[in-house]
């Protein structure tokens, strides 16, 4: 078999850059999110976690993978007393590269979470994982018939798979990225919306994600859903550019979801704005308005 070709000569942006045949690290990139992104992993520097008095000590951000976990313990809280405390992690400020963090979470993202109440503590880091951890143990949103359960799993993960391509992907090169690409925003572009369709056929017949039951799947894509108008603000604005309102079944399931009370306080917790409850310890933090209005990212 004969090699096949090499591509073309392909342009380049900054004009003239050449990949080089090893990757170094230079220096690091531009934009918001620049300072967080090195080719090595572990602690920056030695900071101990906070601890409360709860079972569960979240260590997290109003980030859509932040919000999935905080949605789940006040939903809990309607049916049953699940207590936490949720310290709010500033990851501009690289809080979550802490020894204390780290430890935890060794791949330094948000959320993680230690369950004290077992001995020693278990930790927990991936939304996806901290979501089925507390269901299970909880005995709630996750249904107890194999079937229902597979299509739990199926939609939660999907999620879980289909995330960097929203936020990493589309959000990043659209909204915090120093410079515009249009390949990158066309292409990442195009998986969004393909992604919002796949959700818009699957909920023409559908109440919840799995059918008529609500679960961990609904309160994963719920706040992802809601990144696109809320955090890519624009101009242009994600929601135009996306023409995100056009997914009528899509909207239908938002709208059924952010009715629910336990979503609506989830969404605050260590959240932006002036709405937002930066640290919540019990419940009663939901009636003290904050101090300040802290900086979305």
């Amino acid at each position: 078999m004969s090699k096949p070709e090499a591509p073309p000569n392909k342009p380049s942006l900054p004009e003239g850059y050449q990949v080089p045949d090893v990757w170094t690290f230079q220096e690091p990139q531009g934009g918001p999110m620049g300072a967080m992104n090195r080719p090595t992993a572990g602690a920056r520097f030695d900071e101990e976690l906070r601890k409360g008095e709860h079972p569960y000590q979240l260590y997290s951000l109003g980030t859509p993978n932040g919000q999935k976990v905080t949605i789940l313990l006040e939903e809990l809280n309607d049916i049953k007393k699940v207590e936490y405390d949720a310290w709010f992690i500033n990851i501009m400020e690289l809080k979550q590269f802490s020894s204390g963090f780290v430890e935890v979470n060794p791949n330094s993202k948000i959320p993680c979470m230690l369950d004290v109440s077992a001995s020693p503590p278990i930790r927990l880091f991936e939304s996806g994982s901290i979501l089925m951890y507390i269901a299970e143990k909880e005995g709630h949103f996750i249904p107890s018939d194999p079937a229902g359960r597979a299509e739990c799993m199926n939609w939660l993960f999907w999620q879980m798979g289909s995330a960097p391509f929203l936020g990493g992907g589309f959000g990043h090169f659209f909204h915090y990225a120093p410079v515009r690409i249009e390949y990158a925003i066309d292409r990442y572009t195009m998986e969004v919306k393909r992604q919002l369709d796949v959700l818009d056929k699957h909920l023409a017949d559908k109440d919840y994600i799995c059918g008529a039951d609500y679960t961990i799947a609904d309160m994963a894509i719920y706040p992802w859903m809601k990144a696109i108008p809320n955090f890519y603000t624009g101009p242009p604005r994600g929601d135009d550019f996306l023409s995100f309102y056009s997914y009528k079944n899509l909207n239908k399931w938002i709208q059924r979801i952010e009715e629910r009370p336990a979503v609506q306080r989830g969404m605050r917790v260590n959240g932006f704005g002036p709405t937002a409850v930066k640290e919540r310890h019990s419940a009663a933090d939901f009636d003290v308005k904050p101090e300040g209005e802290a900086k979305p990212v």
